[in-house]
């Protein structure tokens, strides 16, 4: 989510069109969560869950796109906040400043969609990204060696030795079946947008905190994704990547067989835990700890797998046309992000069509499919006939206190 110069390089356009691709699993992970924002009741997952086709975009979901998606976003977050600052060290300028004003109105257009949707990433982004600035001017061997105590889990583990187990900021039973969890369906399926806003207000911040910061440990993730993608702007990764095909197809080959060990070691460990009675696993014991860490992991190279396939595709002329069609979409990441998750909560929430629970899992995901198609196409004339995308200009002109031309001159 930034700012794009108008006359784009091919590496500018490969970062939107990866930005592009990136958010548009994050629309398809949501619909067909049904934009819950939280564990989800047992009737909800009864209701969506009702066939093979179902059981397919599940298995789909869990493999390919849920908690792979977010962090290529992230990835991405952190190569923009590069290149912003890299920008501006060549003009001359520092632009950290200015980058730290950039966050907090991030966190204002934030804080307006996590009203609708309580899973916002816009107030984590804004947060954590403050942390990125010192780090601007870090060795790049240091970055590697803290994506690495954050990838192994070591945050997690902290949390967990101090905590046990136990919520940091909100007592929630996080049980599907728990009255917590069904209380707040109930207000999604049959709430005014002024209930379901009061309770994302209050509770869903805290609840969200939590998600980040306790043992599920995503907002830590986040954060090593941040430094990865900054580490690739340091590398000039993206300037390069052609040259480098064969490492590229190792790299691949690598993250393969890391990802297929990972899965390896996260069944495992699962399955001792359930040995041990705990069916479901319960998040109170180490075993469970380290069965998280090494799904994080499985995580995290499925993501450089996408990663790597993407730019691999791209490389050649035909998966260059075709991959480039995301591109406009990319560049107007923020203005698409809060665009679908305003619609697919139209959809689905009771303030609007009210289909939450209604619809099976393939029918979501098809909606999801044409939320993509709708944005893209609108994504496309947008930007043949104004220089960003509605959200984009509103962000760059407050960053720069100057109202800046919208319209293309044809």
């Amino acid at each position: 989510m930034t700012d794009q110069p108008t006359n784009q390089t091919d590496r500018i356009q490969v970062i939107d069109a990866l930005r592009g691709f990136a958010l548009a699993g994050i629309v398809l992970v949501h619909m067909v969560e049904n934009y819950v924002g939280g564990p989800p009741p047992a009737a909800l997952s009864a209701a969506t869950d009702q066939g093979v086709l179902d059981s397919i975009v599940s298995g789909i979901m869990g493999l390919f796109i849920r908690g792979k998606f977010f962090a290529l976003f992230s990835f991405l977050f952190g190569l923009s906040f590069f290149i912003q600052m890299d920008r501006g060290a060549k003009k001359g300028s520092y632009f950290g400043g200015r980058f730290l004003w950039r966050l907090l109105l991030l966190l204002g257009i934030g804080y307006v969609h996590h009203l609708f949707y309580r899973g916002d990433i816009l107030t984590i982004y804004a947060m954590l990204g403050i942390l990125l600035i010192p780090f601007y001017r870090v060795n790049k061997k240091w970055i590697i060696t803290i994506v690495a105590i954050i990838f192994l889990g070591a945050f997690r583990y902290l949390v967990f030795f101090v905590f046990q187990g136990e919520n940091l900021l909100i007592d929630f039973d996080m049980d599907p079946n728990s009255k917590q969890v069904t209380d707040y369906y109930d207000i999604l399926k049959n709430g005014s947008f002024v209930e379901v806003a009061q309770s994302n207000a209050t509770e869903g911040h805290l609840m969200k905190l939590d998600f980040q910061l306790g043992i599920f440990a995503r907002g830590y993730l986040t954060f090593g994704f941040f430094l990865l993608g900054l580490l690739a702007g340091k590398s000039a990764f993206f300037q390069k990547f052609k040259n480098h095909k064969k490492q590229l197809k190792k790299g691949l080959i690598w993250s393969i067989v890391l990802f297929v060990m990972a899965s390896i070691g996260m069944i495992a460990l699962f399955a001792v835990a359930t040995n041990k009675g705990q069916v479901p696993p319960t998040f109170d014991n180490w075993t469970v700890m380290a069965a998280l860490s090494f799904y994080d992991l499985s995580n995290i190279f499925m993501t450089f797998i996408l990663i790597i396939a993407f730019l691999l595709i791209y490389m050649k002329l035909k998966g260059e046309r075709f991959l480039l069609k995301f591109s406009p979409y990319g560049r107007m990441a923020l203005t698409n992000y809060v665009g679908q998750t305003v619609l697919g909560t139209f959809i689905l929430y009771g303030w609007g069509l009210g289909l939450i629970g209604e619809l099976r899992n393939i029918y979501t995901f098809s909606i999801g499919l044409a939320i993509i198609i709708l944005q893209l196409v609108i994504s496309k004339w947008w930007l043949d006939n104004f220089k960003y995308g509605p959200l984009e200009w509103l962000w760059r002109s407050l960053t720069y206190l100057k109202v800046f031309p919208l319209k293309k001159d044809l």
